[in-house]
């Protein structure tokens, strides 16, 4: 049984950080109904394994890395099923502002994505960021500054090309 104190601030920290989870399943699926379905179902399994967590402090990187790994295994299974001859959905206007720095995440693999997204987007420290990957707080540096260095040669480029 979950304590009820422990549950009440999972739910009030989900309802803190909703937008960013949000933000952060879309950087990785880069499809607003993907990215809402990727929020509830992260949503369930916090709520549903609160009773897991340890630490109050913890509780947003926590949060974090349970929405990365939803990311991650909904990207897995999609990558498994085969292409239908669906009509293709219509467009719609994406709400971010600054496409280029999007596409340019692209460049990026999953874990320099995912230190990217929560540093900048989300203004994790290096540490709660190293929480939420697993990694010691140097990798997470060096992943953090590799990241950075392939996202500005990419931005230079692309800036150069328009």
């Amino acid at each position: 049984m979950i304590p009820e104190n422990q549950r009440k601030q999972v739910e009030a920290q989900i309802m803190e950080s909703y937008t960013s989870m949000y933000r952060l399943a879309y950087t990785y699926v880069k499809n607003p109904d993907d990215a809402m379905d990727i929020v509830q179902e992260s949503v369930c399994k916090a709520i549903s394994s609160s009773g897991e967590l340890r630490s109050k402090p913890a509780l947003k990187s926590w949060l974090c890395r349970i929405v990365v790994n939803t990311a991650l295994d909904f990207l897995r299974r999609r990558s498994r099923e085969t292409v239908s001859e669906a009509p293709p959905e219509e467009g719609r206007e994406d709400v971010y502002r600054d496409l280029d720095t999007l596409r340019a995440l692209d460049v990026l693999d999953e874990k320099e994505r995912t230190v990217i997204v929560l540093r900048f987007f989300e203004d994790l420290k290096l540490q709660d960021i190293a929480d939420v990957t697993g990694d010691n707080l140097n990798t997470v540096k060096t992943i953090l500054y590799r990241s950075l260095k392939k996202l500005k040669i990419q931005l230079t480029e692309g800036a150069s090309a328009s």
